[in-house]
């Protein structure tokens, strides 16, 4: 099964860039990186770009708006992310760990839907 891990990074608690302990954080997502592909076990993953370059839509009464930046109302943002393919929850969970996002941040981690089953 197919889980996402949405790293989650909380700006006033992460690495500044340029420090040693920014250049540890990137080691440890080397690190993980290069052991999900050890394991057979990374599908694809990605940092985003900086949130000032994102923009957002919704529709409202069939007229659709546009914002500046991510709509969520969160200290954190979305930083990017990893698609595993795993054999359950728990085992996504134990990968979830290595992020080094999950020292400062969030990780969620949820299945993918599959709406192409092979068969």
């Amino acid at each position: 099964m197919q889980y996402m891990l949405l790293i989650y990074n909380d700006p006033s608690r992460q690495p500044a860039y340029g420090t040693p302990e920014f250049q540890q954080m990137m080691g440890g997502y080397f690190a993980a990186n290069e052991k999900m592909k050890a394991d057979s076990v990374l599908r694809s993953g990605e940092g985003l770009q900086g949130t000032e370059t994102a923009r957002s839509i919704r529709a409202t009464a069939g007229k659709v708006e546009t914002m500046d930046g991510p709509f969520a109302e969160t200290r954190e943002y979305l930083g990017g992310y990893y698609v595993i393919d795993v054999p359950d929850m728990e085992t996504a969970l134990t990968y979830a760990a290595l992020i080094p996002s999950v020292n400062f941040g969030t990780i969620e981690v949820r299945p993918l839907m599959d709406y192409n089953p092979a068969g």
